[in-house]
């Protein structure tokens, strides 16, 4: 969709703990999109501007999350656009 990603796994860090995970997105400028709520409270603690996308789609398998997240990437682009850093999406 014109957006570079990456898992995770692809920087070594899939067993990671979330305050590593976040500090490797503050320091190369990437988002987050996550199913993880631990994030909620490690963005608000801290200062960065580290965009966070939480996911709230529960248990799903990678087809049903991408059916159901594509539609709704413009708008969350949108919202990242006007600044929004934390982003829950139901």
């Amino acid at each position: 969709m014109g957006h570079d990603a990456l898992h995770v796994g692809d920087v070594g860090l899939l067993r990671a703990s979330d305050d590593a995970i976040f500090h490797f997105a503050a320091q190369n400028g990437h988002a987050i999109i996550t199913k993880d709520e631990d994030f909620l409270p490690r963005h608000r603690q801290d200062g960065s501007e580290v965009i966070v996308i939480w996911l709230r789609i529960g248990n799903s398998s990678r087809r049903v999350l991408l059916k159901w997240f594509i539609p709704l990437f413009p708008n969350i682009l949108a919202l990242i656009e006007d600044g929004k850093t934390f982003i829950e999406i139901r």
